[in-house]
């Protein structure tokens, strides 16, 4: 996947006069990881009203926890445990599961009109072979794969170790590439 395959977002920060009045702390975590909470909760719940709502939840139920969010042993992998839910409750009031395969195929469908309809048979194979990676697995992939999210990126969204997103980025090219009957090399990843 190219660098930022999924994006259907622009930039959206705090407003000015809201900057003003909120924790400093609070303002920089929004403004770093707001879009790639709205890239996520797009792919998993297929609507960029749905995303916005969820995501919105998200940092209101946060800023209302701040000063004990600040606390935790890892404010990145508690802010991301509170997205998963938020996302899960949603996909849950809607009777839904996650809308993954179906949102990336749409989005790459849309960028790339001129593209064979065999590479996007083969995009949707491998947006289903994610789909069925374990949590973390899917999580990490989802973040690197379709939203172009470097390791140390994804690392730091989901409050883990750099070392333990490369591991989990090369079990799921094993994984991905056995679902898919494709070779792969280890030491391929280190090209990309």
């Amino acid at each position: 996947m190219s660098e930022g395959e999924f994006d259907p977002f622009g930039d959206q920060t705090v407003s000015n006069e809201l900057s003003g009045v909120l924790p400093v702390e609070y303002t920089a975590f929004h403004s770093q990881h707001h879009r790639a909470y709205l890239c996520y909760a797009h792919l998993q719940l297929g609507t960029r009203q749905d995303a916005v709502d969820v995501v919105d939840d998200v940092f209101t139920f946060l800023l209302k926890v701040w000063p004990q969010a600040l606390r935790e042993s890892s404010l990145h992998g508690f802010a991301w445990s509170v997205l998963r839910e938020h996302v899960e409750r949603r996909l849950a009031l809607l009777c839904r599961t996650p809308a993954m395969v179906e949102t990336a195929w749409l989005a790459a469908l849309r960028r790339s009109k001129r593209q064979r309809l065999e590479l996007h048979g083969a995009r949707l194979a491998l947006y289903a072979a994610i789909a069925e990676l374990p949590e973390r697995d899917y999580d990490i992939a989802l973040l690197a794969f379709l939203g172009g999210y470097s390791e140390e990126r994804v690392a730091q969204m989901m409050g883990i170790s750099t070392a333990a997103v490369r591991s989990k980025i090369r079990g799921a090219r094993r994984a991905l590439s056995r679902k898919l009957g494709l070779d792969w090399a280890a030491g391929e990843e280190k090209d990309q």
